[in-house]
C-alpha cells in the first residue's frame, strides 16, 4: 500500500533518530529509504518542509540530521529554522513557520545573518517585553520570545538595490532602497561599473559583511540616475527580483505557438461556440481568462465558467512553464504590469478575445432559485466569446438600466439582468453562512507620458464587478469540491483559522469601543466577524476595527492539504479561474485535464503528489512578494503626487492613532502622519485600549473617523512617507 505524506515524514524522522544514523545526503536517504525515482521530488519536499519547521538541520556539506544531533547540542528542543528579517537599527527577527509570534534577534546575537537568510535561531531563556523592542505598541505585561542565531542555512539575498554614492577616488558606497538592511555596501572602484552620485544600481554581494566590515559588493547593471523618468519603478522591481524580461528560449517557443486554434485541436471537446457568452473586465484589461454564460432549465439557472485553457501551450517542464512557476505570478504596478507568460500567449492565443475560438475548461453549475448547485460539468471545450464588455457598461446595463447600452448590447442584456438576478442570490447565500468581506477602498493612480502622478481617486467595487466575483468563487467552490472528494492530488487555497490569542486580543479591543464577538474555546464563526464589520460600518471607529480584525486572521496561502477557508466560510476552495496570471490555477487545469481523459493512474498521482507540496510553497511566496511590490509602488506614488502640494491645507479622517502620532487619510486614499510632536497646544498620552491621542493640559482629544484639517508639511521621497501637521489651530 502507498504510503501516505505524514507515514513517509514518520519514516525519515524515525531513521534519524535511531542511534546508529550518521548524517546523510539526500541520494544517500534517497538509497537508505528504497526511494522510487519518480518520487525523489517528494522526497526533496519533505526535506525542505522539515528544514523550514525547525525538525532537521543540514551541514555545509549538504548531510542531514535532527537539529542539534551533528553537534550534540543538548538544547535541540529550543533551536528552530526561520527566515531572518533584519532591521535598519541593527537588531532584527525570525520568522518561524507556523509560528504566530516571531523572535527578538538583538545586535549581538544575529550572528552574521543578512536579511532573509534561513537560519537556525536558539532561542534564549531570558525574554523581555515587547514593548522594548521598537516593534509596535503592546502592553509591559506582553512578553517576546528573544533569540540568538546560531547559523546560516542559506543567503536568502544576492542582490541589493540602491543609490551610488562616491566617498573618494578608491571607492563608493551604495545605500540600500530597503529600509530594513543595516549597513551601505561597500564598492570598490573598479567594481562600480563607473557609477556616478545619484545614480541607481544593482549590486551583486560579494560578501556579507562581519562585526568590523561593511558587505561588499559590485555593480552589476546602472539603471539611471534617481530623478530620470521611470527609475523609481524599475528600482523597485529589481529590488524584489522581479524579471521584467522572458529568457530566449521561452520566447522562442512562445513564438512557435500559432496565433489560432487548430481544427484539430477541437476534436473530443464540447463544443459551445453557438452559446451565447461574454468578458467582463476592466477597460484596461489585455489579459482575459474567464468568460460568463447563462441560459435557464426551468426555474433553475445554469452558469458556465469558461476559462482559458493555458495548459494546452504551456506544458509541463517546458521553459515557457519553468519561467511562470519562477514567477508564480503577474505582478500589477502602478505604470505596468509584469506578466507570468510573455504577451504573446497571456494576451493573444490564451486570451479569450472577442469573436476568437478558443480552447477553454467549462465549469457548467445548475444553481437552484435558492442558490444550491444541484448539478455541475467540468469539461474540456472550444468557445467564442460574443462580446468583450467592461465593469463600467455593465453597471450601466444592470444597476442604472442605462438604454443607451442595454440598446448597444441588446442580444446580451437579458442575459446580463439574469446573472445580476443569480450573482445577489448566491451573494446572499455566501453572506448567510458567514463569509467575510473587507471591503477596503482601493485607488486608482493616474500617470503622465514620463510616469508622474497626476490624479489619484478611489476605485469603487460595483454591480459588475461583485457580479464576476460571485461566478468565480461558485465555481472555485465546486471544482475544489470535486476533486477533494475524488481523493486525488490537488492545489487548494486554504486559510486557517484565526490565532485564539489573537481573537482574544480583538475582543478585548472591540469592547472599549462598545462591541462584542461571540467565542467558544477561543474558536470564533466567520459569522461574528461578519457581524462586527456589519455593526461598524459607516461609523467613525470602521477603519480602525475592520483593519484590526483583518490583522487578527491568518494570511490564505496554497497548499496540497485542503483545511478550509475561513474568511469565505466554505469547506473547499481552490484558484482555478485565472491561468493566465496565476501559476496554481494553471497546475490544476493539468490535473483536471488528465483527470477528465482517465490519464491519472498511479505514476501520474505519484507524480503531482510529489511536486504539489513545492510548487505550492512557491506559489504562496511569488505571491506574498508580489503584493509587497505592488505596495511599495503605490506608496511611491502617493508620495510623489504630493511632493508640489507642501503647504496645502485638505480635509482629512484620522484612520490610524499610535504612541507616535496621529495619521489621516484624504478623500483620495493618501495617508499622511501628524507626528504627535507637532499635535497643537498641549502634551499628549496615547491610550492603547481605546486608540485615543488626549491632551493632558487641556483636554483636546484626537479619536479614529475624526474629521480633521491637516496641512502637508513634508514629503520624504526616500522613505516614501508623507507629515502632515493641524491645520485648523495654526
Amino acid at each position: 500500500m502507498k504510503k501516505s505524506r505524514e507515514q513517509r515524514i514518520n519514516v525519515i524522522l524515525s531513521l534519524m533518530k535511531d542511534k546508529y544514523y550518521v548524517p546523510m545526503k539526500e541520494k544517500e536517504l534517497a538509497v537508505i529509504l528504497q526511494v522510487a525515482p519518480q518520487d525523489r521530488p517528494e522526497l526533496s519536499s519533505i526535506l525542505e518542509e522539515l528544514l523550514l519547521k525547525g525538525k532537521i538541520e543540514v551541514s555545509k556539506r549538504g548531510r542531514y540530521s535532527l537539529v542539534g544531533a551533528g553537534e550534540g547540542n543538548k538544547n535541540a528542543e529550543n533551536v528552530l529554522t526561520g527566515t531572518f528579517i533584519s532591521n535598519q537599527k541593527g537588531f532584527g527577527f525570525v520568522e518561524v513557520d507556523g509560528r504566530d509570534e516571531d523572535i527578538y534577534i538583538p545586535e549581538k546575537n544575529t550572528g552574521g545573518a543578512f536579511h532573509l537568510d534561513t537560519v537556525q535561531v536558539v532561542i534564549v531563556k531570558d525574554p523581555r517585553p515587547a514593548k522594548s523592542y521598537g516593534r509596535g505598541r503592546s502592553s509591559a505585561a506582553t512578553v517576546r520570545t528573544v533569540g540568538k542565531i546560531v547559523k546560516v542555512i542559506e543567503r536568502g539575498t544576492s542582490q541589493i538595490v540602491g543609490t551610488y554614492e562616491k566617498s573618494n577616488k578608491s571607492f563608493g558606497f551604495v545605500i540600500p532602497d530597503n529600509h530594513k538592511l543595516s549597513s551601505d555596501i561597500y564598492v570598490r572602484m573598479e567594481d562600480s561599473m563607473g557609477a556616478m552620485d545619484g545614480h541607481k544600481v544593482v549590486v551583486d554581494l560579494i560578501s556579507y559583511g562581519d562585526d568590523r566590515h561593511s558587505p561588499e559588493g559590485r555593480v552589476v547593471q546602472i539603471l539611471g540616475h534617481v530623478n530620470d523618468p521611470g527609475v523609481d519603478i524599475m528600482s523597485i522591481v529589481m529590488g524584489y527580483g522581479l524579471n521584467t524580461e522572458f529568457p530566449d528560449a521561452v520566447m522562442d517557443q512562445a513564438a512557435s505557438i500559432g496565433d489560432e486554434i487548430d481544427e484539430a485541436e477541437t476534436e473530443g471537446r464540447e463544443d459551445l461556440r453557438d452559446t451565447l457568452m461574454v468578458t467582463i473586465d476592466g477597460e484596461d484589461a489585455k489579459d482575459l481568462d474567464d468568460a460568463v454564460s447563462l441560459t435557464m432549465d426551468g426555474e433553475n439557472y445554469v452558469l458556465g465558467v469558461h476559462i482559458a485553457d493555458v495548459s494546452n501551450y504551456v506544458r509541463e517542464n517546458s521553459p515557457l512553464d519553468k519561467e511562470a512557476l519562477d514567477r508564480g505570478t503577474s505582478v500589477y504596478l502602478v505604470d505596468r504590469v509584469i506578466p507570468m507568460l510573455p504577451h504573446r500567449l497571456s494576451n493573444g492565443i490564451c486570451s479569450l478575445n472577442e469573436g476568437c475560438n478558443r480552447l477553454a475548461l467549462s465549469c457548467i453549475m445548475t444553481i437552484t432559485p435558492a442558490g444550491k448547485v444541484i448539478d455541475y460539468r467540468i469539461v474540456e471545450s472550444v468557445i467564442r466569446v460574443d462580446h468583450r464588455l467592461n465593469y463600467t457598461g455593465v453597471n450601466k446595463m444592470i444597476y442604472h438600466k442605462d438604454e443607451e447600452e442595454r440598446a448597444k448590447y441588446s442580444d446580451v442584456a437579458d442575459m446580463l439582468d439574469k446573472m445580476y438576478e443569480l450573482s445577489k442570490i448566491i451573494r446572499a447565500l455566501r453572506y448567510k453562512r458567514g463569509a467575510i468581506d473587507f471591503d477596503f477602498e482601493e485607488c486608482k493612480i493616474e500617470l503622465d507620458k514620463d510616469g508622474h502622478p497626476v490624479d489619484i481617486h478611489p476605485y469603487e467595487r460595483n454591480a459588475a464587478t461583485k457580479l464576476i466575483e460571485d461566478f468565480m468563487l461558485m465555481a472555485n467552490e465546486t471544482v475544489a469540491a470535486h476533486f477533494f472528494f475524488l481523493e486525488l492530488p490537488f492545489v487548494y487555497r486554504t486559510h486557517d483559522n484565526p490565532d485564539p490569542e489573537k481573537i482574544e486580543k480583538l475582543a478585548a479591543f472591540i469592547n472599549n469601543h462598545g462591541y462584542h464577538i461571540k467565542t467558544s474555546d477561543s474558536e470564533i464563526h466567520p459569522k461574528e466577524i461578519q457581524k462586527l464589520l456589519a455593526n461598524v460600518a459607516d461609523t467613525p471607529e470602521e477603519a480602525l476595527i475592520s483593519r484590526m480584525a483583518l490583522r487578527s486572521m491568518k494570511q490564505a496561502k496554497y497548499q496540497p492539504e485542503c483545511t478550509g477557508h475561513f474568511g469565505l466560510a466554505c469547506k473547499y476552495y481552490c484558484h482555478f479561474t485565472s491561468p493566465i496570471r496565476r501559476y496554481p490555477d494553471l497546475q490544476i487545469h493539468r490535473i483536471i485535464k488528465e483527470q477528465l481523459r482517465g490519464r491519472l493512474n498511479d505514476k501520474r498521482i505519484g507524480h503531482y503528489t510529489g511536486i504539489l507540496t513545492v510548487v505550492a510553497d512557491k506559489s504562496s511566496k511569488m505571491e506574498r512578494r508580489a503584493e509587497e511590490a505592488e505596495r511599495e509602488t503605490v506608496k511611491l506614488k502617493k508620495a510623489e503626487y504630493m511632493l508640489d502640494k507642501i503647504g496645502e491645507e485638505y480635509t482629512g479622517v484620522i484612520s490610524g492613532i499610535t504612541e507616535w502620532g496621529v495619521y489621516v487619510e484624504l478623500p483620495d486614499t493618501v495617508e499622511g502622519l501628524v507626528h504627535i510632536s507637532k499635535l497643537p497646544g498641549d502634551h499628549y498620552i496615547y491610550d492603547e485600549r481605546t486608540y485615543e491621542m488626549r491632551g493632558t493640559k487641556h483636554g483636546r482629544r484626537y479619536i479614529l473617523g475624526q474629521s480633521v484639517k491637516v496641512k502637508v508639511d513634508n514629503v520624504d521621497m526616500f522613505m516614501k512617507n508623507i507629515d502632515f501637521s493641524m491645520a485648523e489651530e495654526e
